[in-house]
C-alpha cells in the first residue's frame, strides 16, 4: 500500500464514518478486514512511518498544551489523532504544529473552557487499527504481531536513534509563546 492508498482509506472511512456517525477506528478496522492480511500489514507499515515522522519536540509540545500536559502514551494517542485527521490536516502539523490553532477540535476546547482536554486529537484506538483488523481476519488476537515481526524484519527497529529536534522545556510559557506562537495563547493566556 503505498501513502496515496494509504491516506485514500483514511479519508473514505472518514466520509463514511462521519455520515455515520461512527467511530473512526471501528471503520478502519471494517475496512481493512475486507482486504487481505498483507494489505493490513502494509497499512500498518505507512502508519508507523507517519507516526514516526511525528515524533519531534515541536508536535509534542502542541499535544502538551492541547491536553494540559502528555505523557510518552498520551503522545502515542496524539500522533494517532493526528493521523486521523485526514492528509490536509496531518501535512500542516508535520509541516508546523502550531497550526493546530486553526483546527476546529482545538478551539472547540479552549470556547468551550474544557477541564479534561486529553479527548482533544487524543486517539488511542486508532493506534490499534491493523492489529484489529488482522484479528478479525484471522481469528487470533496475537497473529498480528506474529504477522508483523515477519513483515518488518528481524532488523527492523535496530536503528533506534531518531532526530526529534531541539529539546525544549514545556513548562516556559515564555518558551512555548515563542515555538508556538498561536497555540500557545490559547491555552496559556494573552494575545495571539
Amino acid at each position: 500500500m503505498n501513502i496515496d492508498r494509504f491516506w485514500d482509506v483514511i479519508e473514505s472511512v472518514r466520509s463514511a464514518a462521519a455520515e455515520a456517525g461512527d467511530p473512526l477506528d471501528e471503520g478502519l478496522v471494517k475496512q481493512l478486514a475486507n482486504g487481505t492480511k498483507q494489505e493490513v500489514l502494509e497499512y500498518a507499515e505507512r502508519f508507523d512511518e507517519l507516526h514516526d515522522a511525528l515524533y519531534r519536540w515541536d508536535v509534542w509540545a502542541a499535544a502538551y498544551l492541547i491536553g494540559g500536559g502528555c505523557s510518552d502514551d498520551s503522545f502515542m494517542d496524539f500522533r494517532a489523532g493526528v493521523i486521523a485527521l485526514g492528509r490536509e490536516w496531518y501535512e500542516r502539523v508535520a509541516a508546523a504544529p502550531d497550526s493546530l490553532a486553526g483546527h476546529p477540535a482545538v478551539l472547540q476546547a479552549v470556547n468551550a473552557n474544557a477541564r479534561d482536554r486529553s479527548e482533544v486529537l487524543f486517539y488511542e484506538d486508532v493506534n490499534y487499527v491493523a492489529a484489529g483488523a488482522f484479528e478479525r481476519i484471522t481469528g487470533d488476537a496475537d497473529a498480528f504481531y506474529e504477522a508483523w515481526h515477519s513483515f518488518r524484519g528481524a532488523n527492523a527497529g535496530s536503528d533506534n536513534t531518531v532526530d526529534m529536534g531541539e529539546d525544549f522545556d514545556f513548562d516556559d510559557n515564555d518558551e512555548m509563546r515563542r515555538r508556538l506562537p498561536r497555540l500557545a495563547p490559547l491555552f496559556l493566556g494573552g494575545s495571539v
